[in-house]
C-alpha cells in the first residue's frame, strides 16, 4: 500500500500503548525505502477501543467502539479474574440500547437525543453512531416526501454541537412524531457486530470477553519484554561504570604505555582486569576494550569516584525493583493500568447514554392518511382508486381482509389498486387486535334439506394471501352482518295447520366459535325468506353488508 493508507499520526498517548522499536518487529516497507512494524507490540485492546469495520474475501467484521476507561477498567477485572461486562460507546453520544449486546455476538440500538421541551419543534442534539447531520437530514426529508412522518421544515443550525431543528406543521405535535422519527428514520438505528479478527494468523470469531482475556495475558506478555529489556540495559549500564572504575582506579590505562600494537593493548588490558574478575558483570569483550580505550584525558584525570558510586547505586535501586516487577508481573501490569487512568483522568468520559428502549410497533406510528376505496362497479379496490366507496383509512403497511358472497375471504397488504371482484361483502382491518373486536354473523341455506343455518365466529389467524372457506358443506350463502343488536326473521311456506308464518331469534342466543364450525340449525320448516333485522325494530338489515 501506499504511504498514505498505512501511515497515521498518534496522540502522545499512544507511546505508553504501542511504540516501542526495541522489542517490535520490523520489515521493509512497501517500496523497500524505509522500515514499518509488522505489528506494533500493543498493550491494550485497540480492535475495541477505536472499533473496526471492513470487508475481505469470504469475510466481513463490524466491531463497535469502547470507552477507553471501561475497556481499562475491564483488563483491570480480567487479571485479577474476576467478571466484568463491557458496551461499546461512541464519540457521537446519542442513547443506546446494548440489550442485545451479548458480549459482542448481538447488536446494540442507538438513537439520536431528541429535544422535546416544544410541542411544535423536535432539535436533535446529539446523533446517532453511524450517520452524520447531512445524511441524517437527508434522510428525515426523504421519509416525509414519502408521508412516513409529517414536518413542515428542517433546518441545521449545527456549530461546535449538533443543532437540527425540525418544525412541525399546524395541527401536529411533537408527541405524534417522535416515534415516527425512530420508526422511519436514522434518528434511530441499529448496529449488529461481527466480532471476527485475525488471532495467531487465522480470521477467528470472538467475544468481547475473549478479547479482553486475551489482551490481559498480551499485556503481560508485553511489560515482561520490556522489563527484561531495561534489565539488560541496567546490567550493561552497570558493566559500563564497573569497568571504567576499575579501569580509571586501578590506572589500568598505564599498563598500555609501553604496548605499539593494537593486539598488545588489548591484551594489556584484558590483563588488567583479570584480578577483579569477582566484581564484573560479565567478561569483558572487545566492544568494552574499544569502548575504554576511547575515553579521553580530560574525562580521565577529572573523574569523580563518588559520582560513579552514586550511579552505580541509582541502577542497583532501579535494577531491583525491575526484578521485582519481573516476579509479580500481574500486579506490575495493575500498576501500569493505573498509571494511564491517571494520566488520562478526564479525557475520555461515557459519550453515550445507555437505556432500555420502548419497543416501536412500526404499525402503531405509521400515518394512516391513505382512502381506502372499494368500486362495486368495477370491482377494484385500493388507496390508489378515486372512485367507490371509502372503507376506511390505511397505511403501506396495513393488512385487509376481504370477504365475498361465495363465503369465502383473503387477507392481504393494502393494495394501491386491485382487483377483487364484484360480490365483496365486507371489508374491514385484518389487524389481531381489530379483528378481535369483530363477530362475524353468517347465514346459509343447505342444499339438500333447505333448512337455514347459523354460524357466528370470529376470525383469529389466518395466512397472508391464502384463500380460506366460511360455509359449512353443501351449503350457500344467504346474508352476514357484523351488527350484535340484530335478530333473524325467518318467513315460512304456507301449509295446513300452521299458525305462526315467521319467527325471529335473536343472534346474541347463539355461541361465537371459530371460523371453521360448521353451524346451528335454526328451523326444520320449509323458508320463504331469511332476513336480519334491528332488535326491537322492524328495520331490515341490507341484502349484503360491505
Amino acid at each position: 500500500s501506499a504511504a498514505r493508507y498505512i501511515e497515521c499520526r498518534l496522540l502522545p498517548i499512544a507511546k505508553d500503548i504501542l511504540y516501542n522499536p526495541e522489542i517490535t518487529e520490523y520489515t521493509d516497507s512497501y517500496d523497500g525505502r524505509n522500515r514499518e512494524p509488522v505489528v506494533f507490540p500493543a498493550k491494550l485492546p485497540l480492535i475495541l477501543i477505536l472499533g473496526a469495520e471492513g470487508i475481505a474475501v469470504g469475510m466481513a467484521t463490524k466491531t463497535l467502539p469502547h470507552n477507553f476507561k471501561e475497556v481499562l477498567e475491564a483488563l483491570k477485572c480480567a487479571l485479577r479474574g474476576e467478571s466484568f461486562q463491557l458496551v461499546p460507546d461512541f464519540l457521537t453520544s446519542g442513547l443506546m440500547d446494548a440489550s442485545g449486546y451479548n458480549d459482542g455476538q448481538g447488536g446494540v440500538i442507538v438513537r439520536a437525543k431528541l429535544d422535546t421541551s416544544d410541542e411544535k419543534r423536535i432539535v436533535i442534539r446529539e446523533l446517532p453512531y453511524g450517520t452524520n447531520t447531512q445524511d441524517l437530514i437527508s434522510n428525515i426529508e426523504a421519509a416525509a416526501k414519502k408521508g412516513k412522518i409529517k414536518i413542515a421544515g428542517i433546518s441545521d443550525f449545527t456549530t461546535g454541537e449538533v443543532e437540527i431543528e425540525i418544525k412541525l406543521p399546524r395541527g401536529v405535535y411533537t408527541k405524534e412524531v417522535v416515534d415516527a422519527l425512530y420508526a422511519f428514520t436514522n434518528c434511530q438505528m441499529t448496529h449488529q457486530v461481527n466480532l471476527l479478527v485475525i488471532k495467531d494468523a487465522l480470521p477467528t470469531q470472538m467475544t468481547v470477553t475473549q478479547v479482553i482475556n486475551h489482551h490481559a495475558v498480551k499485556l503481560v506478555e508485553v511489560l515482561k519484554k520490556e522489563l527484561e529489556l531495561e534489565e539488560r540495559k541496567l546490567l550493561d549500564r552497570l558493566h559500563a561504570r564497573t569497568l571504567e572504575r576499575i579501569f580509571i582506579e586501578e590506572r589500568i590505562y598505564k599498563k598500555i604505555e609501553e604496548e605499539k600494537t593494537k593486539e598488545g593493548v588489548d591484551q594489556s588490558v584484558r590483563l588488567g582486569f583479570a584480578p577483579f574478575k569477582k566484581e564484573l558483570i560479565r567478561p569483558v569483550s572487545d566492544e568494552d576494550i574499544e569502548r575504554l580505550l576511547q575515553i579521553p584525558i580530560r574525562r580521565i584525570s577529572l573523574y569523580d569516584i563518588n559520582k560513579n558510586r552514586q550511579e552505580v547505586e541509582e541502577i542497583n535501586k532501579r535494577l531491583k525493583e525491575v526484578r521485582h516487577h519481573l516476579e509479580n508481573l500481574t500486579a506490575y501490569a495493575l500498576s501500569f493500568i493505573d498509571g494511564l487512568l491517571k494520566k488520562t483522568a478526564g479525557l475520555f468520559p461515557r459519550m453515550t447514554k445507555i437505556q432500555n428502549f420502548k419497543k416501536i410497533d412500526v404499525k402503531d406510528v405509521v400515518l394512516r392518511d391513505k382512502k381506502l376505496r372499494y368500486d362495486k362497479a368495477t370491482g377494484y379496490l385500493g388507496y390508489g382508486i378515486s372512485s367507490g366507496d371509502i372503507k376506511g383509512e390505511v397505511s403501506e403497511l396495513d393488512k385487509v381482509l376481504v370477504m365475498k358472497k361465495d363465503g369465502t375471504y383473503k387477507v392481504f397488504k393494502a393494495p394501491e389498486k386491485l382487483f377483487v371482484g364484484k360480490s365483496v361483502i365486507w371489508v374491514g382491518s385484518a389487524e389481531k387486535d381489530d379483528l378481535a373486536k369483530v363477530t362475524f354473523t353468517l347465514l346459509c341455506k343447505a342444499k339438500d334439506t333447505g333448512y337455514i343455518l347459523i354460524k357466528r365466529f370470529q376470525i383469529e389467524g389466518y395466512i397472508m394471501d391464502k384463500e380460506y372457506e366460511l360455509l359449512p358443506e353443501n351449503t350457500t350463502f344467504l346474508k352476514m352482518t357484523t351488527r350484535e343488536n340484530m335478530v333473524i326473521r325467518l318467513e315460512y311456506k304456507q301449509k295446513s295447520l300452521m299458525r305462526m308464518m315467521e319467527e325471529t331469534f335473536p343472534i346474541k342466543n347463539y355461541l361465537v366459535k371459530g371460523s371453521k364450525a360448521q353451524g346451528v340449525r335454526l328451523t326444520t320448516k320449509e323458508t320463504l325468506a331469511a332476513k336480519f333485522v334491528t332488535e326491537g325494530s322492524l328495520e331490515e338489515e341490507p341484502e349484503e353488508e360491505e
